[in-house]
Order: C-alpha cells, then structure tokens, then sequence
C-alpha cells in the first residue's frame, strides 16, 4: 500500500529513513538480517518514490541498493564516515529529472569538520553531516538539504552536533530541508537548538494534512506503538509549507524493513521574498 507515492510539481515528496545497517553474523531467519529483509526495503521504495531522501546507516553496498529501487533517474551524494570514506554513511538520494545538483559537501560532526573520520566531542565512532544544495527543475526554487545521524551514546556529542549543523543553515538564506536520525526525542537539547537558534521547524507540527497517529520511530520491529519517542525528524526553514506529513509503519506480511519507520513529509517551497 502506498503511503504518499510520487508527487506531481510543485510539491515535492520528502522522506527521512534509517534502514539499519547489515549486521554480520545474524542468523538468517533474524527479523535483523539484512538478507531476510531488504525485499521489503524495496518494496517500500518502489511504491513511494520520494523526490528528496535521506538515508542513515547505510554501508555501500546499502546505498547502491537504495539506488536500484529508486529507479535510473535518481542520483546519490554522500560517502562513508570513516576516514577512508568507507563505513556507515548518511547519504542524500534525489531524483535528478526533477532536482538539479548545484553543489554538495560532506562534513565530520567534529571540532575537524574538513578531516574525514574525526570525532571531537565524546563520541566513539564517527559522526557526519551531508549538506546538498538543489535546484528544482520544475519550480526553480533553489533550496539546501541536510542529512545527518547524531551519536547514539553521547548527548554531548549531540547537542555539540546540532550546534554545528546551526552554524552550517545560518551561512545560507534559501529554504532549508534538514532529515535525520537525532537519537534524541523532541524534549531534548539538540532540538531546542535547532528550533531556537537554526529557526528550523518541525514539519510535524504544522502540516495542512497529518497522515498518521504519533508513531514512535524507532520500533525495534515491533509492531508500531503510539506515542513513543519521534527520534527521527524532517525539520524546514524559510517559504515552506507542509502540505502532508506522516510516519510510515508500512508492513509486509507482518514484517517491518526496518528498526526505524521512514518519516514522510510533502512540501511546497516557494522562493525567498
């Protein structure tokens, strides 16, 4: 069943979506393994077809799999955390018949945000931030894009990434889409920051059309629980609407892609005044 599915201009289907990374050594029949549950994945992908997606966890053979579901038309930006660029990566897929690539950095979530792999604030693995700039083809507005996956163990490491990610949107002006894995609920620092002093807004709560209950995001592939925490966001800024927003529980045959449920939201932008 299709949750949004594509979307005609001017409005542009936004998703955020961890997929879980392939964990080695599982067995097969574990509702973890990857082999028992990257159909589903697909299945998910193929019937929404968002314009703009951000992916957390996703190691390379992950992301070249995403791309495959996508379709021929969309493209990929984003590498691997470590310090060869390889490992778990946060990458930004787009449909390019509709977005234009005009510019796009990766960044370390550290005190060293040029130096790959770098950590600087308590976390034990890397962390990073993706940032793309976009021209939409149909409406030509152009607009920035961020896809990042905060600490899981240090709220330090969080709330010292969320200030960074501030710095990064206040050196712009045009609109500013921002999904991710925040590891932290909406009562935390890290969002306080974010909506305080980035400006950003949580597309949650300003839609025309909400499209679900308040599903908690991450399920652990447990059936979906209200009123959970929301641990994954899609957060805007600057001339856009909410014209739909949901969280996806889609399941198969009682199985879910993923530990996380993929966070949907359909935007209409419009240029800076």
């Amino acid at each position: 069943m299709t949750f949004i599915g594509p979307i005609a201009p001017p409005d542009l289907h936004v998703m955020s979506y961890n997929i879980r990374r392939r964990m080695p050594r599982l067995p097969r029949r574990s509702r973890d393994a990857w082999s028992g549950r990257k159909h589903l994945i697909a299945a998910l992908l193929t019937a929404e077809q968002p314009s703009l997606l951000g992916v957390q966890e996703a190691l390379l053979d992950q992301s070249r799999f995403v791309g495959e579901c996508l379709g021929a038309s969309y493209a990929r930006v984003g590498h691997g955390r470590n310090a060869n660029r390889e490992g778990e990566a946060s990458p930004i897929f787009y449909d390019a018949a509709r977005l234009e690539l005009v510019d796009w950095k990766q960044f370390a979530l550290s005190n060293t945000p040029l130096v790959p792999g770098s950590r600087s604030w308590g976390n034990r693995v890397p962390r990073a931030v993706v940032e793309a700039e976009f021209r939409d083809l149909a409406t030509g507005v152009v607009f920035r894009a961020f896809n990042t996956h905060f600490d899981h163990l240090s709220a330090a490491s969080r709330l010292q990434s969320a200030r960074m990610l501030t710095r990064l949107i206040r050196q712009g002006t045009s609109p500013v889409v921002v999904t991710g894995d925040a590891n932290a609920d909406v009562d935390s620092a890290p969002y306080r920051e974010l909506m305080y002093n980035a400006g950003l807004v949580d597309a949650w709560l300003i839609p025309d059309r909400r499209l679900s209950d308040d599903y908690t995001t991450f399920s652990n592939y447990h059936p979906p629980k209200v009123g959970g925490k929301r641990i994954d966001w899609l957060l805007v800024k600057g001339g856009i609407e909410v014209k739909a927003m949901g969280i996806n529980t889609a399941r198969f045959e009682g199985a879910a892609p993923s530990d996380h449920e993929p966070v949907q939201a359909v935007l209409r932008m419009h240029a800076p005044a």
